[in-house]
């Protein structure tokens, strides 16, 4: 069963809610938040990213960052910016993006859920990155970005969602990109009791996005356990910010590859290399494929087909991944990339940035892209119930949760 509590939350004011809602903080580099938050002084990347506030030669993960991090935060609760609300609710966050709406819970879910695997993963974390988090949350002692969890849908939920959506939303805005943003209040003790009964039923959530952020809230949660060892497992620390969506609203886009050279080899070489295992066709205009085991690809300003002929389809979770698909056969045998984590040879592309962006990167700075067929939510539920992992960089969610609208105090 998953436990999936109310909570008491710190939010912006209504009148400065769209000031304050930023995109998750690593989105941008340092440059850019930067410029970002001096273009809005009240954006919450100016927490989530306080090394914004420093000379460049401040190391971004200095102490002393961190401690800014939090000496804002305070302040602009003092001032009013954001207000403490002193009961558990639930809210309802819902993101508007050309016409297609997704609808998420707000809450905070167990960090044992996620020890047990009732809270599943489907990539790995990395040390480095969960570091930054661990020690955001834990100066904090606050979790300020919300983690994005999935679950099938499930009736009695959506009922709730549905009836909760009837009042007049507490916020409502438009940001910058074009995506609206809507959140509804769930402070009806029956239907706070009737949602958390409905998850408690539920034995399976997934991360759909945010691995490092909810792998540092887990071992903050950890390190205090640890500081209180008379715990009783309600306290704050022990659960985290979450937004939870019905499977059938999500959707995940294409996450291209563009890579630098061919890897010594002429392009006629590479393409007789690809047809090996890849029926190849050229085509007029850029290619985004229509179904599994396709790619497109751009090379020397030509766009291709390629299709994966049927010794390469698999039924395993991974190696059926289009992902996989292409890693195993073409950018590891042919191109050299045995590592796309760490390969400075290969850079990925969000699907949000269109089939021209692969065209200007091979135009400028790289030599091949690939387009791909997005992975589902299906495939990444499936990858995660075999307890196995994606290869890197699998799903790009659109659109993106801000951070700022939900704060999570964890040291009560």
């Amino acid at each position: 069963m998953a436990i999936v509590r109310p909570f008491k939350c710190v939010r912006p004011n209504q009148s400065l809610v769209d000031k304050v809602a930023a995109l998750p903080y690593d989105v941008y580099n340092r440059k850019e938040a930067k410029e970002e938050v001096k273009k809005e002084p009240l954006s919450f990347l100016k927490i989530d990213r306080a090394e914004s506030q420093f000379s460049d030669d401040v190391d971004t993960y200095d102490e002393r960052v961190y401690a800014k991090a939090k000496e804002m935060f305070e302040y602009d609760v003092e001032k009013g910016v954001y207000e403490e609300i002193d009961k558990p609710y639930y809210y309802i966050y819902e993101l508007t993006m050309d016409g297609r709406k997704q609808t998420g819970i707000v809450a905070t879910a167990s960090i044992d859920d996620y020890l047990n695997n009732i809270i599943k993963k489907h990539e790995n974390t990395r040390a480095d990155k969960e570091l930054d988090r661990i020690n955001h949350v834990d100066v904090l002692s606050a979790q300020t970005g919300p983690i994005f969890l999935a679950y099938r849908e499930n009736e009695t939920i959506t009922n709730e969602v549905n009836k909760a959506k009837e009042n007049a939303p507490l916020y409502d805005f438009t940001s910058n990109d074009g995506i609206r943003h809507t959140v509804w209040v769930i402070d009806n003790k029956e239907s706070i009791e009737t949602i958390y009964n409905a998850f408690s039923r539920i034995n399976e959530l997934y991360i759909a996005d945010g691995h490092h952020r909810c792998a540092s809230a887990v071992k903050v949660g950890l390190k205090r356990r640890e500081a209180h060892p008379t715990y009783t497992g309600s306290e704050e620390f022990n659960y985290f910010l979450s937004v939870l969506f019905p499977d059938n609203q999500l959707m995940i886009m294409d996450y291209n590859r563009v890579v630098k050279d061919l890897n010594g080899l002429t392009s006629k070489e590479f393409i007789e290399k690809l047809k090996e295992n890849f029926d190849i066709e050229e085509v007029k205009g850029e290619f985004s494929p229509k179904r599994k085991a396709t790619f497109g690809m751009y090379l020397d300003k030509k766009w291709y087909k390629l299709s994966a002929k049927m010794n390469l389809l698999s039924s395993d979770p991974v190696d059926g991944l289009d992902v996989s698909i292409l890693q195993n056969n073409v950018l590891k045998p042919i191109l050299g990339i045995n590592d796309p984590k760490t390969d400075k040879r290969i850079d990925f592309v969000g699907g949000i940035r269109g089939l021209k962006e692969l065209e200007r990167r091979c135009n400028s700075d790289m030599k091949v892209a690939f387009s791909m067929y997005p992975t589902s939510i299906k495939e990444l539920f499936d990858v995660a119930d075999a307890r196995l992992l994606m290869p890197p960089k699998s799903t790009w969610f659109e659109p993106k949760l801000r951070s700022g609208l939900f704060i999570h105090r964890i040291e009560k």
